[in-house]
């Protein structure tokens, strides 16, 4: 076989002994010389050639173009936007421009999420993965927890994203509030990335942890209930602007960000960060707190579109309309439940299912309230009040010891 040296000597040598010239040939390379030379001459003018033609044509194309369709699209010549042209739904101002605001909070909340920009590999995994390998490191009921939080996480942001961009982003027609949609659609691919970040380090069984959603029944639940929300708005040809389809935009909103994101995420946070608590799979829980904080904000933002539509559409909001929405939000805790009892059959890191479906009850009632609807589990209270604390990320500095909770970028990074 040839190493360096032996291609370096065998190339020496031959530079070293070129052929010998012959007078025929260079009397050939003289003879090619003209003929190369005319070759290369009517290439180059070919060439230029083409340019021009390829100009022309572009110049008669622009010359001749009907303009009215893109004047239609950008209404030339309308008056400049006010902001009270602006409106959530259902709304003929021009769609691309942004300022001036009409919701400041929206776009406050574009700026906070952008601020509170975090990476998966930014985490260390490594105490994570030499206590998942150790055979004693956890009980069989705590890596049923990991396994199962993964399990639905990993495809549930998936269907959020989906959501977003195929379908609520159609229709919602204010600028700053699709700046935030945009943002959101973002930080769910990075809860995605996260996921997978977790699977992989912990050498885990990939086609087992993805497709639990579509396998295990108390997963494939939550997520045929969250995708059954969606199956109208999806349709390209589906449209707002009556009562009805109005109605199923507000369903749509309200299924994804009062339920899924607020309701069928709790149990498994609450799962792995009180694991986190008790120094255990630290690198997981350090993400999903990060997770937490975004889908806070990202349940705030939807919770306030949703009462921005009510108030601009009153009608849409009847008696009838309401008592639907009431029992979303109950058939979302129960599926909850159910996931509560099946992730924990047995007490666990402080806590059962009868405390989890507790929590539930609690939290439906949070989500009922801020909708503007009556609670329906009196005297449900929180048994994990901690949970408060760790949304509150300003009260939660070093809380696994691993870092600065409060994660900001550039200029916002505050270490007091």
């Amino acid at each position: 076989m040839l190493n360096w040296d032996d291609y370096h000597t065998e190339d020496s040598t031959a530079a070293a002994t070129p052929p010998p010239v012959t007078e025929q040939a260079i009397s050939a390379a003289i003879a090619a010389e003209p003929s190369t030379a005319v070759e290369a001459s009517t290439a180059s003018e070919a060439v230029t050639s083409s340019d021009q033609s390829a100009i022309a044509r572009a110049t008669e194309a622009l010359a001749t173009m009907d303009v009215a369709p893109g004047l239609e699209e950008l209404e030339m010549g309308a008056a400049r936007l006010n902001v009270d042209d602006k409106a959530m739904i259902n709304c003929r101002a021009d769609l691309n421009q942004l300022v001036p605001f009409k919701y400041d909070w929206a776009w406050q909340k574009y700026l906070d999420g952008c601020a509170n920009h975090w990476m998966p590999q930014e985490v260390n995994m490594t105490a994570d993965v030499a206590l998942w390998k150790n055979p004693e490191g956890l009980s069989d009921d705590e890596r049923r927890i990991v396994m199962r939080s993964l399990g639905y996480f990993s495809t549930a942001d998936s269907l959020v994203a989906n959501n977003l961009i195929l379908a609520i982003y159609r229709h919602i027609t204010n600028p700053e509030c699709r700046q935030y949609l945009l943002r959101q659609a973002f930080e769910e691919a990075i809860h995605t990335h996260a996921y997978q970040y977790c699977v992989e380090s912990l050498a885990m069984d990939e086609g087992e942890v993805f497709n639990m959603y579509r396998e295990l029944p108390s997963i494939a639940k939550k997520a045929a209930w969250s995708l059954s929300h969606t199956h109208s708005l999806s349709d390209p040809l589906f449209k707002t602007g009556t009562p009805e389809t109005d109605q199923e935009l507000l369903r749509n909103l309200i299924g994804f960000y009062a339920v899924t994101e607020g309701i069928f995420f709790y149990c498994g946070f609450t799962q792995i960060l009180s694991m986190g608590r008790r120094n255990k799979m630290t690198g997981v829980a350090e993400q999903f707190q990060y997770i937490l904080r975004d889908e806070s904000m990202h349940l705030n933002f939807g919770i306030d579109v949703i009462n921005q539509i009510k108030l601009e559409n009153p009608h849409l909001w009847t008696e009838t309309f309401q008592q639907e929405i009431i029992q979303m939000i109950i058939e979302g805790t129960q599926l909850e439940i159910e996931y509560a009892r099946d992730s924990m059959p047995r007490g666990v890191l402080g806590m059962n299912a009868v405390m989890m479906e507790e929590y539930l009850q609690f939290i439906a009632n949070r989500r009922l309230s801020q909708l503007g609807l009556p609670e329906q589990f009196p005297g449900a209270k929180n048994p994990f009040p901690w949970m408060s604390e760790i949304m509150d990320l300003r009260k939660e500095k070093n809380f696994f010891e691993t870092r600065v909770i409060e994660y900001q970028t550039g200029g916002a990074l505050s270490w007091d």
